[in-house]
């Protein structure tokens, strides 16, 4: 066996450790760019619910863009990820209201949870849904994407509502089997995480939203 010069394997010892080193840094600065990212520019989120069927499936993961609610407001159409207030785990208004009408304001206080919905109404818009259809300051909304019922305990309120300004009125797209913005009132743009873009698993699911 030829034995190498003692430099020789320094050098070879040093080369080692270099790229070790160098291995360590770039998997660390990936992950911090990866977390950085997430927190701050696009974030991934599961779909817990059927509630937002047929758009998005249980299961089914989509990407949020967190970054551009900071220079611009959302529209109707658009699909929110958002903390509902309080009033969503326990299925409550903010205040007491008839049962013809959609819940007018939230709890103020904010759940810890996360919730994915279509914005149907904006600030300042009057809201009323007859068989699970959305009208508008008294137009029918087209509505291509929703699965309609008439038959659930809010899909027919027939009397409006209007939005506070600077709040957004969500509803689930299964309008028969989603508590939404009917239930527990329209949500703030501070409780607003992000828009949801794009689906990115399953794999025969990708696709824009």
């Amino acid at each position: 066996m030829r034995l190498l010069p003692r430099r020789t394997q320094q050098t070879k010892q040093k080369g080692a450790g270099g790229s070790l080193i160098e291995l360590v840094t770039i998997v660390a600065v990936a992950l911090g760019l990866a977390l950085g990212i997430q927190a701050f520019l696009v974030k991934p989120f599961r779909i817990p619910s059927e509630s937002m069927v047929p758009t998005l499936e249980i299961g089914q993961r989509v990407l949020v863009d967190r970054i551009s609610k900071h220079w611009t407001d959302y529209n109707r159409g658009d699909v929110l990820v958002f903390k509902p207030p309080a009033g969503a785990d326990t299925t409550s208004c903010g205040v007491q209201h008839s049962e013809t009408t959609a819940c007018p304001k939230p709890t103020k206080e904010r759940s810890d949870t996360n919730f994915i919905k279509r914005v149907v109404g904006v600030g300042g818009d009057r809201i009323k849904v007859l068989g699970s259809h959305v009208y508008v300051n008294g137009q029918r909304q087209k509505e291509p994407f929703a699965r309609f019922s008439s038959s659930c305990d809010i899909c027919n309120l027939p009397d409006e509502i209007t939005v506070p300004k600077g709040y957004y009125f969500m509803m689930g797209d299964n309008r028969g089997a989603s508590a939404d913005s009917r239930v527990w009132g329209p949500i703030p743009k501070d409780w607003v995480i992000g828009q949801a873009f794009a689906t990115y698993w399953p794999p025969g699911k990708i696709g824009t939203l």
